[in-house]
Order: structure tokens, then sequence, then C-alpha cells
């Protein structure tokens, strides 16, 4: 063989040589390394079957469990794995119609045809049972373990908040969820849902031609476990909470108990409210409905965060330290009540006539002393050139105090109330306007509007002498001692403390010999301060804050029951019995509880009318605020 011709055979058995030597290595890592393809080849016999962890459960201050989990069952569709199968069987098994059977499998096959969609969720113990043994006979169908969550106490369903399915929305955001998975939509659900939700995990698993699983893929190795969620402890007082609810029943309005060297939210009732577990399971759709179309009790609404109500008179102790902080009043000033304020032909009436000083006219709650106060802040033309900037450094204050802005604590939802701005009276008055124009605002009527928790919190800065920590509903995450150190720091006030001590002794003088006579417990030193919140369409709204223990104060109580009249005839009998109960995990007054437990205060009825000048007068609050 000539030498060239066999130089060319060997070059050729070694090219052949290369390529054998590539296919026994690509064969090595296919069947091998790389098991990828080996599932591709067997995805017929196997299904991925997404884990979800449970969500992590929530207990009251006390460690009493507020929201665990239950087991539930939600049946799943592979639109490409599906084949002829009985669907009058199976919508007798889902008790749903063959229309809506084939809308939701309409629906998955739009979402993807390979990747699972819900068909029915939640189903029961019993249910998944059933089905378990038909499943056979329904291929490219399969159930997925959930959970579900459950309220042993059946309170406090606007602060805990409850869970629904993820819309198209929700999944564009944020792609860790998938059709058919829950999230928290209010409350602590929502404000803490990425510590809540936990991780999903995978598990793997062998089907047969009968669709029945056989265990699970290479003995589980490449399953994920799901992770739960972290537990939650919340400031709220599990028993405070619901002994609140029972004073509330059969009556519109809030109350709002923080404890003030912390912030932690002890209790918040919005009344009337519904039970948290109505939002649970299959039936939640339906129950959601029904809680929306009641417009007469109106139970989703959280009145204690979004209800803006005038303050009344508790706004007062606002404005008398504003007085005193700027110098306009000192505690010896004392002004002349004739029976009301006169400016020109209108008055605004007072039921005290006498001299006042500031702790006095807390005490007796005197209308003249405190618009004279507020037109004097107004008035100063020594500090402020114009009522423009006077107004604007009132507001500040007010600002600083909690009115007109946000917390943004863990609140979902929180409406920051309303304090007009400058221009808004400028709007309105043409810029020819002063302190008497808008003296209304210096005994908490006119255009201010203040939610519940910010009358609560206003209590706390009272009780501190200056400052506030955000008032929040969460106070450990993970483990108890895992302290939840997002509000750990003290906001103040631009008002000197010695200014809080004379304000507290008129309340306390309220309490003693004033208004606020209906709030006096035995043993216990309480500070107080009536209100009567303005209401042009029924009867006025009954208003009450208080302070106790005057000495080291442990709680603040905001109370507001709406159409109620005085702030002394049903709103300070309230907070002054979830003040005892607190301190002394007893109520000693029985006679008092059980006739406030009786009260039945709720409408039954609304006009039409008198909804529609509602809607028409918070519609132009809220435009000229907006401007």
């Amino acid at each position: 063989m000539s030498q060239p011709l066999q130089k060319r055979m060997y070059i050729i058995m070694g090219i052949i040589l290369v390529v054998l030597l590539v296919y026994v290595f690509r064969l090595f890592q296919l069947q091998v390394l790389d098991s990828s393809y080996r599932r591709s080849a067997d995805k017929n016999a196997l299904r991925q079957i997404t884990e979800h962890p449970a969500r992590g459960l929530i207990y009251d201050r006390n460690d009493s469990l507020m929201v665990y989990n239950d087991a539930a069952y939600d049946l799943m569709v592979v639109p490409n794995e599906l084949r002829a199968f009985d669907t009058t069987e199976l919508c007798n098994l889902l008790e749903i119609t063959k229309e809506e059977l084939m809308k939701r499998i309409e629906k998955a096959c739009k979402w993807s045809v390979m990747i699972p969609s819900l068909i029915s969720q939640q189903m029961s113990k019993e249910d998944y049972g059933y089905l378990q043994e038909k499943l056979h006979k329904f291929p490219g169908f399969f159930v997925q373990n959930r959970t579900l969550r459950h309220y042993p106490h059946p309170i406090a369903a606007h602060i805990l908040g409850y869970v629904g399915e993820v819309d198209a929305n929700i999944i564009e955001r944020d792609p860790y969820y998938q059709m058919g998975d829950y999230i928290g939509f209010s409350g602590i659900e929502k404000a803490y849902e990425n510590e809540l939700k936990g991780t999903k995990g995978k598990r793997i698993v062998l089907v047969d031609v009968h669709n029945r699983e056989r265990g699970s893929y290479r003995d589980g190795e490449e399953d994920v476990k799901p992770v739960q969620g972290l537990s939650l402890w919340s400031t709220l007082d599990l028993n405070l909470q619901e002994y609140g609810e029972q004073l509330m029943k059969n009556k519109r309005g809030s109350i709002v108990a923080i404890e003030p060297s912390t912030g932690e939210i002890l209790c918040i009732v919005s009344s009337p409210t519904y039970d948290p577990n109505l939002l649970v399971g299959n039936v939640r759709s339906k129950n959601y409905m029904m809680l929306v179309e009641d417009t007469v009790q109106s139970p989703l609404f959280n009145r204690a965060l979004m209800a803006m109500y005038p303050p009344g008179s508790t706004f007062k102790l606002a404005n008398g330290l504003i007085a005193l902080q700027e110098g306009v009043l000192d505690p010896s000033t004392s002004y002349f009540c004739p029976g009301g304020y006169r400016m020109g032909s209108h008055t605004v009436a007072c039921h005290h006539s006498g001299s006042t000083n500031v702790v006095s006219a807390v005490q007796v709650s005197c209308n003249t002393f405190f618009c004279r106060a507020f037109y004097n802040i107004l008035s100063n033309r020594t500090k402020y050139p114009n009522i423009q900037t006077a107004y604007q450094a009132w507001k500040d204050y007010v600002n600083s105090m909690g009115f007109g802005v946000r917390f943004n604590s863990d609140l979902p939802y929180e409406l920051k109330g309303i304090i007009p701005s400058v221009q808004y009276f400028d709007k309105k008055y043409r810029k020819s306007w002063n302190g008497n124009t808008i003296v209304s605002m210096g005994i908490g009527q006119g255009e201010a509007g203040t939610t519940p928790l910010q009358m609560a919190n206003f209590m706390a800065i009272i009780a501190n002498k200056g400052f506030y920590y955000k008032p929040h509903v969460v106070k450990a995450i993970g483990t108890k001692n895992n302290l939840n150190n997002r509000f750990k720091e003290k906001i103040y006030v631009n008002i000197e403390p010695r200014h809080f001590e004379t304000i507290m002794r008129g309340m306390e003088m309220a309490v003693l010999g004033g208004t606020a006579r209906s709030a006096k417990i035995e043993g216990i030193n309480i500070l107080g301060k009536t209100g009567t919140a303005q209401n042009p369409h029924g009867k006025d709204h009954s208003v009450f804050v208080c302070i106790a223990p005057k000495e080291n104060p442990k709680i603040v109580v905001f109370v507001l029951v709406e159409n109620a009249g005085f702030g002394a005839t049903v709103a300070a009998p309230i907070a002054s019995l979830i003040t005892e109960y607190y301190l002394n995990r007893e109520v000693k007054r029985k006679d008092l509880e059980k006739r406030i437990m009786e009260m039945e205060l709720c409408l039954l009825k609304i006009e039409a009318e008198v909804l529609k000048e509602l809607m028409v007068n918070l519609l132009s609050i809220t435009y000229y605020w907006l401007q």
C-alpha cells in the first residue's frame, strides 16, 4: 500500500474514532450524569406536584392562638394530559354544572397547557377521600394538598385580615405566585405576607396508566420540602379584643386601645364586624359578596382606620397644648364664658357659663375658652405676618401629633384623615378669611376629620408627655423573643412636657367632677375627656378618650359610638369598662356592663337621600383636600 493511501486511511480511522468517543461521552452524560432527558422520556409517567407551605400561625400577646391551619385539598388539571372522561360523573362529584366545568378547563388551557391549573379549591377531607377513589377515571386531573386558615375565636376580623386567590395582575408583579395560589388581601395577612407565606416545595411522583400515584421518583432525590411561613405574635390581647367586640355589639363605631409606652395596639374594634371564618374555604366568594352587598351595616368597612369623624371636644386638648406652647395663654389665663362664643351675629353655643382657665375649661369642656384660644393662635401678628402663615404653623403642630398624616406602620389601608391646607381655605373663602371664619375647628368641628386610630395615638402622646411610637399590631416574628424592631423609634411633637401636665390635670378633673364622671373606676386614677361629634344626618356621635392609670399609664383608649349622643352617655362607660377589664382582668360594675351590652344603636335603615348627601359632602371635601 502506498504511503499516501496509508496516511489517508489513518486519518479516516482517527476521525471515526473521535466521532465514536464523542457519542460515547454524550450518551454517558445523558444517561448517567444528566437526568433531565430521562425525565423527559418518562414525562408520561411522571408528575411534578407543587407542595404548598403552611402559612405562619398568629398568636396574641399572651400566646393564645388566633389563626392556625386546617388541611384542605385542591383539584388540579394539566390540560395536555386530558383524555376522554365522564364529565357528568366528575360534575356530580364536584357539585357543579357541566358548563361551569368546561369553563374552568377552558380557562386552564388559556393559562397554560403544561402547567397545572385549579379546577376546584379547598375541598374537605371527606370530599377528597371520595374523589380520590374515582380519580383514576379522570386522566389529567390530580389532587394537591393545601392548608386552610381557621380562626378559633371569631374576632378581630378587620385586623387579622383574610387571604384570597391571586389574579393575573398579582402573578405578573410577582412570579412566585401561580394560578390557584393564595395571598393576604387585608390586615396582618397582607402586611406580613412575605413572612407568613413560607417557601414552596415540589414532589415528583410516578403515575400509572390509570392516573394513580405509584410512589416517589428516584426515592425523592429531586423533591424539595416546603418551608412553613414564620409565625407572628400580635400585640392584641385576645380577651380584651373579644370583650370590646361584645360591648360594641349592635352599635356602629370603633374602639382603639394602645399601650402608650410601646405603641402596641391592645385591641382595635370596628363595629359592625363579621366572623373571619366566613371568608375561608369554597364558600368564601359567596360570603364575601354577601358582606359587600350589606350596605346598611357595611361589616367589611374598617372604621378604626378608614372612617373620618369630626373629633369633637376631644380635639380641644390639642388646641390647648398648641396655645400653651405658642404662649397665647398660660395655666393661669382665664376667660369669661357668657354661654357662648360670639362672632358678630353668630354664636358658638356653650352649655357652660362663668370664668375658666385651662384646667377648668378641659374639666367642663368650655367651647368659649377653646374658641378664643384657637382664634388667638391664628391672630398672633407679632409672630405671624398673616393668617396663612399662622394657620400653617398650627397645621404643622397638628400634623406632628399624627393628624392629617398616615403612620405607615403595619396597618394596611389606613387613611390620613383631613386637616385642610392653606390652599383649601384660600380657595374656599377667596383668600378672605381669619381665625373666626374657621373657629369651629378649635372645638373639633368644621372641616377637620380624624380616624379613631389617630385619636388613640394622640392620647398616647399625652400619656408620654410629648412623644409616641407608631401604633402597630405585630410584636414578634418567627419566635416570641424575636421582637419586631420596626417601630422602636420615638417620634416627638413640638410641645414642651410641662404643658402636658396642665392638660392631664384638666382630664383628671373632668373625671372627678366634670363631664366625664361616668368614667370613674374605683381604685384607678383615670384621666378622660368627653366629646360629641356633630352629625348633620341624625343624632350626634358619642366620643371619649382616656388614659389610665395617671401615675404610670398602661393603656389609652378611644371610643366612638355613632348616633349615641353625648360622650358621657355611651362612649365614656365603654372606655371605662375596657380600662377596668384590662387593668384588673375583671369588671365589678356588672349592671353597667349589662346595660351597655344590651344597648342597640345600629340603624336598620338609612334613607337614600341621606346617603346621597353624605357621598356628595365626602367627595366635595376630598376634592378640595387633594387640590
